[in-house]
């Protein structure tokens, strides 16, 4: 399926005219551990726009489009926090530091605790901790 899935689909990288109109109108400006690509507008939001002469930056994500696989510095320079790329003002990565993890909600790796029903449903027995609450009371 290939090229037809760049050019219709936006939920498995980018598509085929955001990739265009990122070479055309974007230059990038790093990327991430994950190959998520960064971008900023060679020019910035125009006059009469709410972000009139802010800049415009975007990501084009290696792979699945989930906001949780970008990295906390590159989510502050996405926001504007600081204008430099983060390279250039992270500290060097602490030993007790851990990898960034994608979040895992909707798919085999997710939490699911005793009792969900994909755990078979069942539950252990409140231990006597837990007093229901009465209106009279």
């Amino acid at each position: 399926m290939g090229i037809l899935s760049k050019i219709f689909t936006w939920w498995d990288g980018a598509t085929f005219g955001t990739m265009l109109d990122s070479a055309r109108h974007g230059e990038q400006v790093g990327t991430d551990a994950q190959g998520n690509r960064y971008y900023r507008a060679k020019k910035p939001f125009p006059k009469g726009h709410p972000r009139a002469g802010q800049e415009r930056r975007w990501v084009i994500y290696n792979g699945a489009n989930d906001a949780s696989r970008v990295p906390a510095e590159w989510h502050g320079w996405l926001h504007g926090t600081f204008d430099g790329v983060p390279e250039s003002f992270l500290p060097p990565a602490r030993i007790w530091e851990a990898d960034h993890t994608p979040n895992a909600t909707g798919t085999p790796r997710a939490y699911r605790p005793q009792g969900a029903l994909e755990k078979g449903g069942v539950r252990a027995r409140a231990t006597g901790d837990y007093e229901a609450w009465s209106p009279e009371g």
